[in-house]
């Protein structure tokens, strides 16, 4: 990172930080620790927070190339969701069955619960409000994706008290979009100021007695160590927690491929507005399009808006210029518009984007391999905010060798496929992105679902 760029400027969240946002020391030379945790996003921080709660003798060092919540954790939609379809959607269904897929889906609503206790526990000011879900059709062809959600939960034995299906009157009580044929609605999720969360949370694993080495770059991640410019941090357990930036590792860019979502935040929004549109609740909601967009209203009356344009930069290039994208910004304050017709005039005073990881199935995973002690956890494809609590609660008991149902849920010790080399890789995801903008657009024109959305379907988007 350049040395002179501002972390405040990453993201509205990191700007509305409290105090200042100085680097922790760095690594001044070699170290030997029990655990070596790479990454001081949500996944690392986390599994500090669960092992050091644990046992309070391990030593445990997390290693951070900026500082924390700098990546994804600092930087999302403010999205605590229990609805994150990497582990939970039909993949699981499919190969494992219904107990297993049901019960990675309870693990998730439980997760949400998780982090508001702990949240409260340890006095973490990060805005944590339990407010629910939207998830609503703006169009014939998107009513049957909104629906079979809807489905899903009722096939996974999820009943009326954690989802509900809304009628278009139904949701307008709530919030008054423009275009509504219906929604799913969950009561069983929440919205954060995530940068505070992850800063809140590198505070309280330091007080109890965890090292985070900031400003810290890992060169390499292999068994028993963590290679640094300053010497090696030697560990029994070396957790890989670097989501997208895995692929800046020598010989892992295939592992999981960097994609860029784009996200805006509006100016404090008058009372006015809110007496037209209601969001009294501050429910968190998308529309059923491929490319989602997600919203969320913040303590201080903005909007912020997420999602829409998914870039992938060939050779699973990660650099700080892919963060802006004028195209994206554009469409997102254009979805705004669409959604909410009175905010035209309003000023979009934020602008920010960042990579999250994707890998080649889609389905996110954690696990530890005990012959050579690597553990991991990620590939989140944006929805980790609630995914990395689980995966540190996870990682602990796989590290501590604690037999629980979280060790035994179907995600674990998943693996997915690579992705294809170059320029296939480059190719197949510039087909994905164009079929998911294309069917989007042709839905928006004719209400209608689009044919183009059966090349979206075999690429399971």
């Amino acid at each position: 990172m350049n040395q002179q760029r501002s972390y405040r400027a990453c993201s509205y969240w990191l700007e509305d930080v409290p105090g200042e946002l100085v680097p922790r020391p760095s690594l001044q030379g070699p170290v030997a620790v029990d655990v070596a945790i790479v990454g001081a996003g949500f996944t690392g921080l986390w599994t500090a927070y669960y092992l050091a709660r644990a046992d309070p003798r391990l030593r445990i060092a997390v290693i951070e190339k900026e500082i924390a919540g700098f990546g994804a954790s600092g930087r999302n939609g403010g999205w605590c969701s229990p609805s994150h379809t990497g582990i939970s959607h039909d993949y699981i269904l499919k190969r494992h069955g219904r107990d297993a897929a049901r019960a990675v889906q309870l693990a998730m609503f439980a997760t949400v619960d998780e982090v508001g206790e702990v949240v409260a526990r340890e006095g973490i000011d990060c805005d944590y409000v339990k407010a629910g879900e939207l998830w609503f059709a703006a169009n014939a062809g998107q009513l049957g994706r909104v629906r079979e959600q809807f489905e899903r939960m009722r096939r996974l034995g999820v009943g009326d008290d954690d989802s509900l299906w809304l009628a278009p009157d139904q949701v307008r009580a709530r919030v008054r979009v423009s275009l509504c044929l219906g929604a799913w609605y969950t009561p069983r999720s929440a919205s954060i100021q995530p940068a505070r969360l992850a800063r809140g949370l590198a505070d309280v694993v330091e007080r109890l007695g965890v090292a985070i080495y900031e400003r810290t770059p890992a060169l390499a991640v292999t068994r028993g160590a963590v290679t640094t410019p300053v010497g090696r941090v030697t560990a029994d357990v070396v957790v890989q927690a670097t989501e997208a930036f895995t692929a800046g590792f020598e010989g892992r860019q295939r592992d999981i491929a960097p994609i860029y979502t784009f996200v805006v935040a509006t100016d404090r929004l008058p009372q006015a507005f809110w007496d037209e549109v209601g969001w009294r609740g501050r429910e968190t909601f998308m529309d059923g399009r491929r490319a989602i967009f997600y919203a969320m209203r913040t303590r201080e009356d903005r909007i912020v808006m997420g999602g829409l344009h998914y870039p992938y930069h060939y050779g699973s290039g990660l650099e700080e210029r892919f963060e802006y994208s004028e195209r994206a910004f554009g469409a997102l304050q254009r979805m705004l518009l669409r959604t909410f017709p009175a905010l035209r005039g309003v000023t979009i005073t934020h602008r920010w984007g960042g990579p999250v990881g994707c890998p080649r199935d889609f389905v996110s995973s954690v696990g530890l391999e005990r012959a050579s002690g690597l553990a991991w956890a990620g590939g989140y494809v944006g929805d980790g905010v609630a995914t990395s609590n689980l995966a540190g609660r996870t990682l602990r008991d796989l590290i501590l060798r604690e037999d629980t149902e979280l060790v035994r849920l179907a995600w674990v010790d998943h693996r997915s496929p690579r992705w294809e080399p170059e320029p296939a890789r480059w190719l197949e995801s510039l087909l994905i992105g164009k079929t998911m903008a294309w069917s989007d657009a042709n839905e928006d024109r004719s209400g209608k679902p689009s044919r183009v959305g059966a090349v979206a379907d075999f690429f399971g988007i």
